[in-house]
């Protein structure tokens, strides 16, 4: 019996980088700008295309200054979802520390 009966679908970024948006764009805190998201106008999410990944930076922390971003390739289902978990644990810590 063949393996490429339990490969899973090949990564396509294009319908990644959809449902991706959709995601965040659930979270409600966030607002969409043109490739990125922005927390109470401050940049902290920037996503771009690249060959067969989606290139995902994710702001250390919000703030008006130079951003330091923490940069996550991803190249697979798997690889979304875990960013999509990191969002949202940021998210948590930075509303926190807003309080």
């Amino acid at each position: 019996m063949s393996d490429d009966f339990f490969a899973p679908p090949a990564f396509r970024p294009e319908e990644a980088l959809v449902q991706l948006k959709r995601s965040l764009r659930d979270l409600r805190t966030l607002t969409e700008r043109g490739n990125g998201f922005e927390l109470k106008g401050l940049p902290v999410i920037a996503l771009a295309l690249a060959d067969k990944t989606l290139e995902a930076r994710l702001a250390r922390r919000p703030t008006r200054a130079s951003v330091e971003w923490d940069a996550f390739p991803l190249s697979g289902s798997p690889d979304v979802r875990k960013f999509t978990d990191e969002v949202k644990r940021r998210l948590a810590r930075w509303t926190e520390e807003d309080r």
